[in-house]
């Protein structure tokens, strides 16, 4: 329902958004569209009262929240305002359901969408000629989900990471290529994770003390380790040389971390089997858990007051959600 206008100041609101890196390039960034905003509805003699800035690093659900943040702002205030300001009509919406709501907000409250570089009449010619905008901009969304979910799968096909590598490794641009490396500071960190739980029977907590002793910081950014860390690391099969991709594991061309035998053995201790350590007597599979049937594994834990080692034997489901948290301690020899 159109209002009776009662001020001469013209208010809008306005969004600028960049979806890429390569649109700031081409003259699109976040700054370029806001000065264009401006200059329109200062020569239309107003003022721009709400302004939406979406960056390309923004998430799908931060640029859904700032969209519905919009049109609940634009309904809720829709008889003091003249307009939706944006640069192009692909920069409002990138799908017809997003460009149907801002029909619907054009008609049912009077907010006019007004695409500043691409002005079309008030006219069925004129709406058509949006609307085949919208339809543009939607296929070209779709057309880029497809060649990017390609490329993803193609990269992996050839064995590399589709996405950002896994700690311990990094991405280097060689002859217009992403190759992934190992970043050595991290490898280390991995070599040694896996070292101490697989050979120098490490709890979780253990191995973070450890790492900790040793003055081994995660990133220079979040220095300090935690179980849920470790216990990730543990149970990548990225260090074994593989690469995930849709919830499946393929061979991969960056250099493996950790040999097979040794990332076994972690599995197994971790709970998917049971290794027979000849250290820890009682740890084999001929044992049974009276509670779930798994079969029991050890473990050695060092007193840090005293430095002195335990050994320790329990289910390898005792992490698992409602199982008793029962531990035996082996009684050292007289």
């Amino acid at each position: 329902m159109k209002r009776a206008k009662t001020l001469t100041t013209k208010k809008y609101i306005a969004l600028a958004r960049v979806s890429s890196k390569a649109q700031e390039a081409e003259g699109y960034s976040l700054d370029t569209q806001v000065e264009a905003l401006q200059a329109y509805s200062a020569k239309q003699g107003g003022q721009i009262v709400r302004l939406w800035r979406i960056a390309e690093t923004a998430s799908k659900a931060e640029q859904r929240t700032s969209f519905r943040e919009m049109l609940a702002y634009a309904q809720k205030f829709a008889t003091d305002l003249d307009g939706l300001l944006v640069c192009k009509v692909d920069r409002a919406a990138r799908n017809l359901s997003d460009y149907g709501r801002l029909l619907e907000l054009e008609s049912s409250h009077g907010v006019p969408l007004i695409a500043v570089t691409q002005p079309t009449q008030d006219t069925p010619a004129g709406r058509m000629a949006r609307g085949s905008l919208a339809l543009m901009a939607a296929f070209f969304t779709d057309q880029l989900s497809v060649d990017v979910k390609q490329g993803l799968a193609r990269r992996v096909s050839d064995g590399w990471f589709p996405t950002v590598p896994p700690y311990g490794y990094r991405t280097e641009r060689i002859s217009s290529r992403s190759i992934v490396c190992k970043e050595s500071g991290e490898a280390a960190n991995v070599e040694r994770i896996f070292r101490l739980y697989a050979y120098e029977y490490q709890t979780l907590d253990g191995v973070v003390q450890k790492l900790r002793e040793e003055g081994r910081i995660y990133t220079a950014k979040q220095p300090h380790w935690i179980r849920s860390k470790v216990h990730r690391i543990l149970r990548d099969r990225s260090y074994i040389g593989d690469a995930k991709f849709h919830g499946g594991w393929m061979p991969g061309k960056h250099p493996p971390l950790v040999n097979r035998v040794t990332f076994d053995r972690v599995q197994e201790l971790l709970g998917d089997k049971i290794y027979r350590p000849q250290e820890l007597t009682f740890a084999g599979e001929l044992i049974a858990c009276a509670h779930c049937g798994r079969r029991i594994t050890g473990e050695i834990i060092v007193k840090k007051t005293t430095g002195k080692a335990y050994k320790y034997y329990r289910c390898a489901g005792y992490l698992a959600p409602g199982h008793p948290r029962i531990r035996l301690r082996s009684k050292p020899k007289s």
